[in-house]
């Protein structure tokens, strides 16, 4: 593995670039055309990288002790310290890009962006650890919805169901890694209220957000807003009775989380009208 390829691992690139494609989406769907499309796809992956490097950076005695040499800064393939310089400087980049876009969105992006990183610290070893998604992920439509000419208010319904969105992305991310945490000493709120609490805090979060994103915006649910509900309603307790039902880890519910999660995606970025 190259240095550059090894970096660029180092940034998590796959839910970053999720996150980057979602937003990139929301904001064509909100009317986003041509440079301004551009400077947001740009200021959101800026974000998602500087907090992915500045993650691997802190956590690099931690990755290495607990044996995960899947990442390059634990198996050494690049320094921590080329992580960490990384993360500063897409961080300080973040607001540099934004500009173009006008102040308010401005703002909202480098709030979510320091928010982000204050999840890499302090906030991960605590029971606050929740918060920078809730805040962070509430914050991302609102800076596609600011970035349009005359920065409109974003609507109520789109910030609370990105918020809702991040709360249920951060306890389904997690799932799979509570044993290794628990090993090295991390004490967020998932590993304070155990696999069962997250699984089921995971579900009711991403079910609010779907509900939201198909109560929440004017005029009468869509059908295929109604649809993807009614999926929701139904997966989840499937899940849950499935889990209930098999012996070992939970996998039924985690993969209805993952499902919903899905779902939710799918409706924030068809979610319309958005001003």
């Amino acid at each position: 593995m190259s240095r550059a390829l090894a970096l660029l691992r180092s940034a998590h690139p796959e839910p970053g670039g999720a996150v980057t494609v979602a937003m990139t989406l929301l904001a064509a769907g909100a009317g986003h055309r041509g440079w301004r499309l551009a400077t947001v796809a740009a200021t959101v992956a800026a974000t998602q990288l500087a907090v992915g490097w500045v993650n691997d950076w802190l956590d690099a005695e931690r990755d290495r002790a607990s044996g995960r040499l899947d990442k390059p800064v634990a198996s050494g393939a690049v320094s921590a310290r080329t992580a960490g310089i990384a993360g500063l400087l897409a961080a300080l980049a973040v607001p540099i890009l934004a500009l173009p876009l006008g102040l308010p969105a401005t703002l909202a992006i480098s709030v979510a962006m320091v928010v982000a990183l204050l999840y890499d610290w302090p906030l991960k070893n605590t029971a606050f650890s929740v918060l920078p998604y809730l805040i962070s992920f509430g914050l991302l439509p609102a800076f596609v919805v600011l970035a349009l000419p005359g920065a409109p208010a974003p609507p109520v319904w789109l910030i609370a169901a990105g918020a809702l969105l991040g709360g249920g992305a951060h306890f389904a991310n997690v799932l799979p890694d509570l044993a290794d945490d628990a090993a090295t000493g991390i004490r967020g709120l998932p590993h304070r209220i155990g696999a069962t609490g997250s699984q089921l805090a995971a579900a009711l979060l991403l079910l609010g957000a779907t509900l939201t994103l198909v109560l929440g915006p004017p005029g009468p649910p869509s059908w295929s807003g109604l649809a993807a509900g009614a999926a929701a309603v139904v997966v989840l307790p499937w899940g849950w009775y499935a889990a209930r039902r098999t012996e070992g880890r939970p996998v039924a519910l985690f993969r209805a989380v993952v499902v919903v999660a899905l779902i939710d995606v799918l409706l924030l970025v068809l979610s319309g009208r958005v001003t």
